[in-house]
């Protein structure tokens, strides 16, 4: 069947939904977060594709999102899926970054398999908070139910028939992390922190420039909405997500992915901007930063915050 996706979503939804040969339709979220649609947009999206001869089946959604860094708060999350659930969609939850949350104690995430639990798969990747970023892990959750067990079962064919295995390393080193021995966990704990230092200094520079963009709540990134600054951006040649993405990115010295790489419009001018460039690329400053008092007056994370606002700084 056809898929749902909110938008923006992950960059990886789309091209996958298409590499499976399966139509796939962004739904509107709220103002207040990503990753979860808005309930009404929702409904009026199925009946929309269901009218043009599609047959809705799937819904992809991540209550702490990516690309927006945002936590969709519960009462928003138990709406979107009690909605689907009534059209006959099964759900599928990522959360890669539920164990990311910049004020955990502060912070109410609830899973939607909490809320529809036969009717919700979940899936995470490991690099969220437990494994390195590079290595390709990842664990899925189906319902307990004879339709999933179908379903389980398919997925586990599809998986051998492409070689999807993980290395034995990886998948022992895998297997403990999942175990959350007291040494894992506290590392996630300060590394959760530290992000959410590096995401509120770089919340406050995007605010500062005149641009928008939610607070980040979760996850190694931001989300900021340059509209605001689109006459300024016009007269340096940047008229698009594209050409702001370009802009960005020599600017940074890193990648600034432009919003229409998750699935938002061309013309608007949204980026998400990555807070693990801020940390520099050695594993020894990087491990330094966790345990450090104060990590944003470590020399190379003061120089890297500076450029980073001399870069928003530079249409004025």
């Amino acid at each position: 069947g056809d898929v749902l996706l909110p938008r923006p979503c992950p960059a990886s939804w789309i091209p996958q939904a298409r590499l499976l040969g399966r139509p796939a339709y962004q739904v509107p979220t709220p103002a207040e977060c990503g990753g979860v649609p808005d309930p009404y947009a929702l409904l009026e999206t199925v009946r929309r594709v269901r009218a043009e001869g599609g047959r809705p089946r799937l819904l992809l959604l991540s209550v702490a999102d990516d690309p927006t860094a945002t936590v969709a708060p519960p009462e928003l999350v138990r709406e979107a899926c009690e909605a689907a659930v009534d059209e006959g969609l099964h759900i599928v939850s990522d959360e890669t970054w539920r164990d990311t949350l910049h004020r955990p104690h502060d912070t109410v995430l609830v899973s939607p398999a909490e809320m529809c639990p036969d009717d919700v798969t979940v899936v995470s990747g490991l690099y969220g908070a437990l494994t390195p970023a590079a290595w390709p892990v990842a664990v899925a959750r189906f319902p307990d139910t004879a339709r999933s067990a179908t379903r389980h079962a398919r997925t586990l064919d599809v998986l051998t028939a492409l070689g999807a295995s993980v290395a034995g390393p990886v998948a022992a080193a895998a297997a403990h992390a999942l175990r959350e021995p007291d040494a894992v966990t506290e590392r996630a704990r300060r590394s959760a922190a530290l992000y959410a230092r590096l995401a509120a200094e770089a919340h406050r520079a995007v605010l500062g420039w005149g641009a928008l963009a939610r607070p980040p709540q979760a996850g190694r990134h931001l989300y900021a909405d340059l509209g605001p600054l689109r006459s300024r951006l016009a007269a340096r040649g940047v008229t698009d997500s594209l050409e702001l993405e370009e802009f960005l990115s020599a600017r940074l010295g890193s990648p600034a992915p432009g919003g229409h790489r998750f699935g938002d419009e061309l013309g608007a001018l949204r980026v998400r901007l990555g807070t693990g460039a801020l940390l520099g690329t050695d594993p020894e400053r990087q491990a330094e930063a966790l345990t450090a008092p104060d990590p944003l007056e470590l020399p190379h994370i003061a120089s890297a915050l500076s450029i980073f606002r001399a870069a928003l700084d530079a249409p004025r």
